[in-house]
């Protein structure tokens, strides 16, 4: 299987419609094998509703492994059967990185690690990330150091990718490629 325009980064503020965008693309994928890997770890009543909205959201269709971690792991086994793999998101997983006790240089190793696994994988993957660098500066230390790590992590991950879409107020701007 050829592997061009096969690893899409979908990328937006929260509640901008990344994840629709990224499942409504992931769905035309042809195949019968979805793959959701889910990186959240909910905490709290309010994060568990969220889970379950997105699971109604994506259907019956999908199956869903809860990886926080080792994602590159699961995309690397989980892409030899699967048609299609979604990760959801790669925010969440930078701050499951955080509170495991890695630190900055520790985190790029994993996004080198994810990097490598994409470009192995053998089916589309689409990743979903918040933009996190459009807000005002944090007033605490633990906050910039997660902004400033989400964006390197999401600089390193567009870079690689065949394909970039922001999504902005529920529209879906392509910026990788560029059109002319």
């Amino acid at each position: 299987m050829e592997n061009k325009a096969r690893i899409t980064l979908v990328i937006g503020g929260c509640r901008s419609g990344k994840s629709r965008f990224a499942l409504e693309a992931a769905n035309q994928i042809k195949g019968g094998q979805k793959i959701f890997l889910a990186t959240s770890v909910p905490r709290d009543l309010e994060m568990d509703k969220r889970v379950a909205a997105h699971r109604a959201e994506r259907g019956e269709d999908w199956q869903t492994i809860e990886e926080p971690i080792m994602i590159h792991d699961t995309i690397e086994s989980a892409s030899k059967t699967a048609d299609v793999i979604l990760v959801d998101c790669l925010t969440l997983w930078t701050s499951n990185l955080l509170f495991a006790e890695y630190d900055e240089p520790r985190i790029m190793e994993a996004t080198t690690l994810l990097a490598v696994a994409l470009e192995k994988s053998f089916c589309p993957v689409f990743l979903v990330s918040n933009e996190v660098g459009y807000g005002i500066v944090p007033e605490n230390s633990l906050a910039r150091q997660f902004r400033d790590i989400a964006g390197l992590v999401n600089q390193k991950i567009a870079a690689m990718s065949d394909r970039v879409v922001l999504t902005v107020a529920g529209i879906d701007i392509p910026i990788k490629p560029r059109k002319n």
